[in-house]
């Protein structure tokens, strides 16, 4: 099969097409034939190490969209044929064929999702809904604050925050362009970065916010849990800036009534797999009524998926980018 695969950590350009046995599924999993995948900054992690150093030709792409090409025993309603999108907690989806877990695996029949915007779902659609009820513990009438608010997850985030009783959501990010593009996603209002901390507590009165969802890190991070209002949460996702680990003091939190608590699929796909489930499902059922929206802004070839990663890396993105995988 067609692939793009990586043997060392690196740059964008470690990225390469390669032709690789087709895999097989194992028991309780499913051979996907995909047709779109998913470009995230999870892959770029992927890429750089973070998961651990490849060992031989390492396929990333965490989320896909295609057709079931064959199951393994004990999958039960799932059947070659069926159009599906998945999570693929272990990577796979630069390729023709993917393997996936059957309880990440969701079938497309009755949701109205075409297989590029099913491609583009998955991912980003679990893990804003879970970092907003899961780790955020979302409550109606809640003010919200998402950081990369132009991005895949911020997008999406801001409408799915809506859907769970957000009165208010508020929205971050590096540049006015951006600002401009995050708009359309039902911002009350979106803030630049730089001196966010100013203008939350002038829109808000003083009184801060209830919720930050944070992928960014570093001194974002820090500030954000100094604009909480009384028993605020920063929900942590992501460290896009990579920055060193920041090193907080626990009285700060007690004393200011904060909480400080964080979202991996990845952990919550290996030990809670129905959680992820429950949410995945949840989220693609408000794609699926138009309540949420995922915009595509960019669509490469899968032997394109380096110029894909750089645009991502260099924080230049809009939206959301996927591979086109079938020909």
């Amino acid at each position: 099969m067609r692939a793009v695969a990586f043997k060392e950590i690196g740059g964008p350009d470690v990225l390469r097409p390669v032709e690789l046995p087709d895999p097989e599924p194992g028991p309780g999993e499913v051979l996907i034939q995909v047709s779109y995948a998913g470009v995230n900054y999870g892959e770029v992690q992927h890429r750089l190490g973070d998961f651990g150093a490849p060992e031989g030709e390492t396929v990333t792409g965490l989320e896909v969209s295609g057709t079931v090409a064959a199951a393994g025993a004990d999958v039960t309603g799932l059947r070659p044929g069926d159009e599906v999108a998945a999570y693929l907690p272990d990577g796979g989806g630069y390729a023709e064929y993917a393997v996936a877990p059957a309880p990440f695996v969701f079938p497309l029949a009755g949701l109205g999702l075409d297989l590029r915007t099913a491609g583009a779902a998955t991912l980003v659609l679990t893990t804003a809904y879970g970092v907003l009820a899961g780790a955020g513990r979302i409550a109606s009438g809640d003010t919200v604050l998402i950081h990369a608010a132009a991005g895949g997850v911020g997008s999406a985030a801001a409408q799915l925050a809506r859907t769970l009783g957000a009165a208010t959501v508020y929205g971050t990010v590096s540049t006015r362009e951006k600002a401009e593009y995050a708009r359309r996603f039902g911002y009350d209002d979106v803030l630049l970065r730089d001196g966010f901390p100013e203008a939350v507590r002038e829109a808000t009165s003083g009184r801060g916010v209830d919720l930050v969802l944070d992928p960014v890190g570093g001194p974002t991070r820090s500030a954000s849990l100094d604009i909480l209002a009384p028993f605020g949460r920063v929900a942590v996702y992501g460290e896009a800036a990579r920055h060193p680990d920041l090193a907080l003091p626990v009285l700060s939190l007690w004393k200011n009534n904060r909480t400080l608590t964080g979202y991996n699929i990845g952990d919550l796909g290996r030990r809670d797999p129905e959680a992820l489930r429950r949410h995945a499902l949840a989220a693609l059922g408000e794609a699926a009524s138009g309540a949420v929206r995922i915009d595509i802004t960019a669509e490469y070839d899968l032997t394109d998926a380096a110029q894909a990663q750089r645009l991502l890396e260099s924080g230049a993105n809009k939206g959301k980018a996927v591979l086109r995988v079938r020909r």
